[in-house]
């Protein structure tokens, strides 16, 4: 008992259940104002008074595509402010942190093995045997 204790409370876990129900209490406030605000607006400007009364009939079975367009208007809604508020200045936080990926070092071709080697080594490390300095390039002065 005492593990389903420490599970129950562990920090992560009581983390996720407050934002999930915040999250529901959201989503349930941005539907009443697209239900109550934003679509009869939409539907005033059609010349439809709402859209819950849009609906279609087919075999006397009555489709209520209208209140599926509230709950779309809704769903994009919570999506675009979850992204906008969320999710886009987490990245940007995330980029920030990031660490820069360093430039690789210079490498050589090992005179003797022809393994490519750090280009500072003085010892090959599959050959074992020492490496001279890299030539100079013909024309090139020290």
């Amino acid at each position: 008992m005492s593990g389903f204790k420490s599970f129950l409370l562990r920090g992560n876990l009581v983390d996720l259940a407050v934002a999930f129900v915040i999250g529901a209490a959201f989503a349930g406030l941005v539907t009443g104002l697209v239900t109550d605000f934003i679509t009869p607006l939409i539907a005033a400007i059609g010349g439809k008074p709402s859209f819950d009364n849009l609906y279609f009939t087919v075999n006397n079975s009555k489709f209520l595509y209208g209140h599926f367009l509230n709950l779309l208007i809704s769903f994009l809604i919570v999506a675009a402010v979850m992204y906008f508020l969320v999710v886009l200045p987490f990245s940007k936080l995330l980029e920030r942190f990031r660490p820069t990926p360093e430039a690789p070092a210079p490498v050589q071709d090992c005179p003797h093995c022809l393994s490519s080697i750090p280009a500072a080594a003085a010892v090959c490390a599959f050959c074992t045997r020492d490496v001279a300095e890299p030539p100079v390039a013909h024309g090139a002065h020290v």
